[in-house]
């Protein structure tokens, strides 16, 4: 195991204590929804989001923990959208990390009030740091207002739905890049701007980790759709060839392999230029986007 691999583990198990502390216990007369979202968000994944928020809110000189419930609300939501996509009425699978999806385990009944139950749960857990002692309260505002927009309908909710619409159709690279922006872009460009404002940067250095998360976004759902081609089921932990099977219109199916993988890397160096103007310290950011753009799985 290199160094870089040795502090991604050390980093992921930080955010897993985090996860911990803030799900919810799952008892009551409705344990069944808290023990399906406990164990969904729990099944595993690299925690790539919590971590890029972090790691930005340190880069700009964060050291409290109100970035910490931010973390965990980030990732909640992220999950509940997976749950979602699971589903059979959108992508149908039986697999996520490896691992039978919500509905599968729970029925579908119980993943669609999951996957509600986590993005509400989120937001009372995001909203818990206005009650920290080091919390600036515009700051958390101003967080919790990208938090609400990014993963909406002019986010990533906007970028599903036209996925869904289109599915089926031969899409246009406009549409494509706006269910790229938007579907995937939209959520880590929100975690890159909350690590930011927390941490008290200027509007403009913001700015910047927006067009970074976008870029970084944008690659990452490219190397998806690579990866959904040329990928190995046991390695990816999820069935490959969906995007055929859900006859859908990709990056990949437009430019073809070699072409998508060339873009990859442009739009990877653009990003990385971005962070290399402040990531001036360890380089850890720079390193972590490359290693989530570049993942094999």
């Amino acid at each position: 195991m290199n160094e870089f691999d040795q502090e991604l583990k050390k980093r992921i198990s930080h955010i897993e204590k985090i996860l911990d502390h803030y799900l919810p216990k799952p008892e009551g007369f409705q344990k069944t929804v808290l023990k399906a979202m406990n164990t969904t968000v729990k099944a595993g994944g690299k925690r790539l989001r919590p971590m890029l928020m972090e790691e930005t809110y340190k880069m700009f000189g964060g050291k409290e923990k109100v970035i910490e419930p931010f973390m965990a609300a980030i990732e909640m939501i992220h999950t509940y959208s997976l749950i979602h996509d699971d589903l059979p009425a959108l992508d149908n699978d039986d697999y996520r990390r490896g691992q039978k999806t919500c509905h599968i385990v729970y029925g579908e009944d119980m993943a669609i009030l999951a996957g509600d139950a986590l993005l509400n749960y989120a937001f009372e857990t995001a909203s818990s740091a206005f009650a920290l002692e080091d919390a600036d309260l515009p700051k958390v505002a101003e967080a919790i207002r990208i938090l609400a927009r990014k993963p909406g309908i002019y986010g990533m909710i906007g970028g599903q739905a036209a996925d869904v619409e289109l599915e089926g159709t031969v899409l246009s690279m406009e549409q494509i890049m706006f269910i790229h922006h938007n579907k995937t872009s939209a959520l880590i460009e929100a975690c890159m701007m909350i690590g930011a404002v927390l941490a008290g940067a200027s509007p403009e250095d913001v700015k910047a980790m927006e067009e970074c998360g976008r870029k970084i976004g944008l690659a990452f759902q490219i190397q998806d759709d690579i990866l959904d081609i040329t990928g190995q089921e046991e390695v990816i932990g999820k069935p490959v060839g969906s995007d055929e099977k859900n006859q859908k219109t990709t990056y990949v199916s437009i430019k073809g392999l070699e072409q998508a993988g060339k873009d990859v890397e442009r739009i990877s160096l653009e990003a990385v230029e971005i962070l290399r103007t402040y990531d001036t310290s360890d380089g850890y950011l720079t390193g972590l986007a490359e290693y989530l753009i570049h993942r094999t799985c």
